[in-house]
């Protein structure tokens, strides 16, 4: 269970940290925030995907995700006496984004690259990424260390090199992570994978779930719902078929659920 998200220099979140219990319920009116955190929170998925970098694009580039208002908030921007308003930043700018979990935590800090004469000069580069054990960072539980196009593992008291030649547009998950090797990036890359995110069905005539599908064992249902009658028809055979059929009951009272 993730028990912490953090989030740094993205969009309207200049630096938040926040604790998680089993069920989270974020409100608040337009324009505080809430869909920024929870789009920090599909950016840190796509870090096992192999996507953060094409997530970034398709939001118009790191550079527009950037907090636009001043490094660090006064008293007085806070109490509202004084407008918070945007200033040219003097360091390098960082977007920083992570979680900690019961098992194992992660945090990823992504910059803008050095000009360059390439097409894709505006691709977001991956500068730090790191791995540590348990939800509490301290420099004893750090596992796995990347900084720039190198990846180390602890072993032991030393530190074990994995990669040296880390392309800035792959996250670590993407270059190692082994049973043998660096079990933890293996574990954790897998752990992410397993997120869902359903925000969003669609319920077109040309939607996936309308459409017929090719049905095995699904514990998880896609983003999506394309497996939707094999999801439901797995919570049957190996799930809780009576508290299925409740919370249908309760949704449309009288209906009855029938796959085929």
């Amino acid at each position: 269970m993730l028990k912490t998200l953090a989030v740094a220099n993205y969009r309207s979140i200049n630096k938040l940290v926040v604790p998680l219990d089993r069920l989270n319920l974020i409100t608040g009116p337009n324009g505080s925030g809430k869909s920024n955190l929870y789009r920090a929170l599909r950016l840190l998925a796509e870090t096992a995907q192999g996507g953060v970098i094409n997530a970034l694009a398709r939001e118009g580039g790191l550079d527009s995700t950037f907090w636009a208002g001043p490094e660090s908030i006064s008293r007085r921007m806070l109490s509202g006496e004084v407008a918070v308003e945007p200033i040219v930043r003097q360091g390098a700018k960082r977007l920083r984004l992570g979680f900690a979990a019961e098992d194992f935590s992660y945090a990823i800090s992504l910059g803008l690259p050095e000009k360059t004469l390439s097409y894709f000069s505006l691709d977001p580069e991956i500068k730090k990424e790191c791995i540590w054990a348990g939800h509490v960072f301290r420099p004893a539980s750090l596992l796995v260390q990347r900084s720039g196009p190198m990846v180390r593992a602890r072993d032991g008291r030393a530190w074990d090199v994995l990669a040296q030649h880390t392309p800035n547009y792959h996250s670590l998950f993407d270059q190692v992570g082994s049973l043998r090797g660096s079990p933890e990036v293996l574990l954790l890359r897998e752990s992410i994978r397993g997120w869902r995110f359903y925000d969003h069905f669609r319920s077109d005539v040309d939607a996936p779930v309308r459409q017929p599908q090719l049905g095995t064992r699904t514990p998880v249902l896609h983003h999506d719902g394309r497996d939707l009658a094999a999801a439901l028809q797995t919570i049957r055979e190996i799930g809780d078929p009576e508290a299925l059929q409740r919370a249908i009951s309760d949704a449309f009272p009288g209906a009855r659920l029938n796959i085929e």
